[in-house]
């Protein structure tokens, strides 16, 4: 069972950067790929980005040229870099990894963009 601990939320001014990370408790070479997904209050969890074992990366359209998706298999970690936030990028956000067998999450970490 794969155990994900995410961490780097918090608040920030709109424009602001952050770097959130999520961290395995297994080698990430056997996950096929890992994903990041956001919750703001009230809504659904949506998809933001993903990276696959051989470097693929996908982004939802309002977060691309924005975000950035990297992982580090030395670390067993996944890395989202967040620059320019915006108030709308305020959400709970969820580190996911997929295996052939099922799908784990993380608890997730609160990311608040002020305007």
């Amino acid at each position: 069972q794969v155990q994900l601990v995410e961490s780097g939320g918090g608040l920030v001014q709109a424009g602001g950067s952050l770097r959130l990370s999520c961290a395995a408790s297994e080698s990430i070479l056997s996950i096929i790929r890992m994903s990041w997904y956001r919750q703001a209050h009230g809504k659904s969890r949506e998809f933001v980005a993903s990276i696959t074992t051989g470097g693929s990366t996908d982004y939802r359209s309002s977060v691309r040229g924005r975000f950035a998706i990297s992982r580090d298999n030395a670390k067993n970690t996944v890395y989202l870099q967040m620059n320019s936030l915006k108030p709308e990028d305020t959400a709970d956000y969820y580190c996911n990894a997929s295996t052939y067998a099922m799908d784990y999450w993380g608890q997730g970490t609160q990311v608040t963009v002020s305007s």
